[in-house]
């Protein structure tokens, strides 16, 4: 780093207070970054940002009050040069997708080795994706498949929450034939046993949430 650079400024953005000290702690030891700000959810994250205008954001998914994929959407509609490190838990390929189009420029799951989340604030800093090995990995393996509809994912949605195919119809103003015909098709498109398998992949790659 030469002499004269300021500091990366980060906003850390997480509902667990453990996980923002522990990025605290890491990011403050380095000579090249340090920690501007933090918040406990979505509304916090933009009020934060607004005042503070980090360099690089790195943004829990699942927070109360406003979650941060809308925390994402919104800094990114105000501040379209907002750089965002998506660090959560959630894996799913469509969950990833969903944060990358929202404008992410890096997903990292929170499990990630300390290096690469520092070689990753680094990273987008200067202009780069950063995506974790993991990551990458759930965006090809399901690349090529087909999407569901937004009428099937209503449906899955409804088959996660115990419904049975009439309740489905009569709740979404179908006929149960239609639904059955949904279902069919969900099963096949997510390469699902039955419908509770269907409704577990749906929550693992973040395509419905429960």
């Amino acid at each position: 780093m030469s002499g004269g650079s300021s500091p990366i400024r980060v906003l850390a953005v997480d509902d667990h207070p453990l996980v923002r000290e522990g990025i605290a702690g890491l990011i403050g030891v380095q000579a090249d970054m340090t920690v501007v700000a933090q918040a406990g959810n979505g509304r916090e994250a933009i009020q934060q940002f607004r005042t503070h205008r980090p360099d690089v954001t790195l943004m829990d998914l699942q927070m109360p009050e406003m979650n941060g994929l809308d925390a994402l959407l919104a800094i990114r509609t105000e501040f379209p040069e907002a750089r965002v490190v998506v660090l959560t838990t959630y894996e799913g390929d469509v969950q990833i997708l969903r944060a990358l189009k929202a404008g992410a420029q890096g997903y990292l799951l929170k499990n990630t080795l300390h290096s690469e989340l520092l070689s990753t604030i680094r990273g987008v800093h200067a202009g780069r994706k950063g995506l974790s090995p993991e990551v990458s990995h759930q965006i090809a393996e399901h690349a090529g498949d087909d999407a569901l509809t937004p009428a099937e994912i209503a449906v899955l949605r409804l088959i996660a929450g115990g419904n049975a195919n009439k309740e489905i119809a009569d709740q979404l103003g179908v006929t149960e034939d239609t639904v059955k015909g949904r279902v069919k098709s969900i099963l096949s498109k997510l390469d699902a046993n039955d419908r509770t398998h269907a409704a577990v992949i749906g929550v693992k790659r973040g395509i419905i949430e429960l």
